[in-house]
């Protein structure tokens, strides 16, 4: 694949997060978009059934670095509505986009 690695960002959102997250929803969505405008972060979202405030960012990129400088300047990591997160290399090996393609 072109352009480096699958990385997967995790986020667990602090348990008042429903509370707290509204005035920093527009800075973060336009965070996120910019991420997406730049061509690293592919896809995003919260995770449902259950609602529990865990949400995953998918990125493609040539290190970690990338996710860990996203989520370590995100107005929602800034401002605790997101207490803990962490980035694992995702090895895709299936599909248009894989990384590590199987071989035919």
């Amino acid at each position: 694949m072109k352009g480096g690695m699958h990385y997967l960002l995790f986020y667990e959102k602090a348990p008042d997060y429903s509370i707290r997250q509204g005035p920093l929803q527009a800075p973060h969505l336009s965070y996120v978009q910019e991420a997406v405008r730049r061509g690293k972060l592919i896809l995003g979202g919260s995770l449902d059934n259950p609602t529990d405030g865990a949400a995953v960012l998918l990125f493609k990129a040539d290190s970690p670095a990338t996710a860990e400088a996203f989520a370590k300047a995100d107005p929602f990591v800034i401002h605790g509505i997101v207490n803990r997160w962490w980035v694992r290399r995702w090895d895709t090996v299936a599909g248009a986009d894989a990384a590590n393609p199987i071989p035919d």
